[in-house]
């Protein structure tokens, strides 16, 4: 049986695309087929002559099944700003309903567990009517959240909960994941309060690491994904 998932996180810059990523990683140790998405990305660089988003390539160079990019993130703009605002610059339309269709027709390749990897936060637009929170909605599937540990983060993390089984979908599980090289201040704490207080299991906590960002599979034994919450 497929296990799908959709990645939001507490805010932008917070480690969704890390965090997918060894998600991949770990259920591939599993023996686990996989699969990653990235339908909507703001910021482009050049590679082998095309554009493409660092995030996508990390989500398509991670997977066991390799799609094509263009499956990968259907969507790419080019300003690093909000989807809505870089979709404006660009003169373009972003509709939730094709980029559903993108994403399930992605999802018939064979696979056994795959990650739909929002852009910023739950409510961030994508157009002037629609946010990520709606396309996580069309696709009703369960939902993980990146939680950035971060001075506020407490905040942000509680408020997205709420927002996502106010919007009607199942939190499965969180991530708690270092942001800097620096310790956080009463860290623990922080991670035992959200604990307390997210209806949801904690999958794991991600330190932050340069050298698995290129190798994920390094820190596949800090996530459990056995004790997702379906």
């Amino acid at each position: 049986m497929k296990q799908c998932y959709f990645v939001t996180g507490t805010d932008t810059e917070v480690g969704k695309t890390f965090t997918s990523c060894v998600l991949l990683a770990t259920a591939a140790v599993a023996g686990m087929r996989t699969l990653g998405l990235k339908p909507v990305a703001a910021g482009s660089e050049r590679y082998e002559g095309r554009a493409v988003n660092e995030d996508a390539m990390a989500l398509q160079r991670v997977a066991t099944v390799k799609l094509p990019y263009e499956q990968v993130n259907p969507v790419l703009l080019a300003a690093p700003t909000s989807p809505h605002i870089a979709a404006h610059l660009e003169n373009r339309q972003i509709s939730t309903s094709r980029i559903e269709g993108i994403c399930r027709g992605a999802l018939t390749t064979p696979h056994d567990f795959s990650i739909i990897e929002g852009a910023g936060g739950w409510r961030v637009p994508i157009s002037p009517r629609e946010t990520m929170a709606d396309l996580a909605r069309r696709m009703q599937m369960p939902v993980i959240l990146v939680v950035g540990l971060k001075l506020g983060c407490i905040n942000h993390a509680l408020l997205t909960a709420e927002a996502i089984e106010r919007d009607g979908l199942k939190l499965a599980g969180w991530v708690a994941n270092a942001t800097t090289t620096e310790s956080m201040a009463f860290e623990s704490e922080y991670v035992a309060t959200l604990t307390a207080a997210i209806p949801a299991p904690l999958l794991g906590y991600l330190p932050y690491s340069e050298t698995a960002r290129e190798h994920p599979e390094q820190l596949v034994n800090r996530l459990d994904i056995s004790c997702l919450n379906l």
